[in-house]
């Protein structure tokens, strides 16, 4: 397992995005999958598209793209094609999967979705069951490590070791983490960003007092982020 550091300044972008991190995240994910025709791509947690476009870049051929979200906001600004289906979706549902009908050898992808996860537990065996090979990309816990202990809160998402545990349940899988760094010119443009990007998700755990407290004594210029990439073979379901 190896931890790379990847640094990236907000003012470095000729564009102004939010979704720095997640772009960097879907690009490193796809760069894992072997070069090869899929047939049945299915992307749970699509958002806006970074896996789609970075299956594009790549020049990774495949039949059929299967685009999941519960947003349909989200799967609106999805690019669209004869090969995408488009299916709004909550995984935390069963009824999602009940009407997800896929064989064995579809290869099954998630960048930046799992972490939301209401219940791991269920959602990862529901996906181990329709897919025998997948790719995940899930923020950590350690995700805004040093605000989270200088705030005093927990974080709203799963540590590295129960993402590895419940993963390991119904996956034989290969693990990798990778930390990346966000600079800010300002902590003001730093807090506009969490409420922006997405990264955490809308939870709201402070006060506007707690947040103006935070913002004069968060001591870093940049925001950590933590994310577990994994390899994963389902147990469920002999390997195509």
């Amino acid at each position: 397992m190896s931890n790379v550091i990847q640094e990236f300044s907000r003012f470095a972008h000729e564009y102004d995005t939010y979704n720095v991190i997640q772009a960097e995240v879907a690009k490193a994910l796809v760069e894992q999958l072997p070069p090869s025709h899929y047939t049945t791509l299915i992307d749970i947690g699509c958002g806006s598209g970074e896996v789609y476009k970075n299956l594009e870049k790549h020049n990774l051929s495949f039949d059929q793209l299967l685009a999941l979200d519960s947003s349909p906001e989200m799967l609106e600004i999805h690019p669209s094609s004869k090969k995408i289906k488009k299916i709004c979706a909550d995984f935390n549902k069963p009824q999602t999967f009940e009407n997800l009908s896929l064989t064995p050898e579809n290869l099954l992808l998630s960048s930046s979705a799992l972490q939301w996860s209401k219940d791991l537990d269920f959602t990862l065996s529901e996906i181990s069951k329709r897919s025998s090979h997948a790719y995940f990309a899930i923020f950590t816990s350690n995700t805004f490590k040093t605000l989270h202990e200088t705030a005093k809160i927990t974080s709203p998402i799963y540590s590295e070791d129960v993402l590895r545990e419940t993963i390991e349940k119904y996956y034989s899988a290969a693990f990798e983490v990778k930390k990346y760094k966000l600079h800010f010119e300002s902590v003001r443009e730093m807090f506009n960003y969490i409420k922006k990007s997405g990264v955490s998700g809308g939870e709201k755990q402070l006060t506007y007092k707690q947040t103006k407290q935070l913002m004069k004594k968060y001591p870093l210029d940049y925001l950590e982020f933590e994310v577990l990439f994994v390899k994963a073979t389902s147990l469920a379901l002999p390997s195509a």
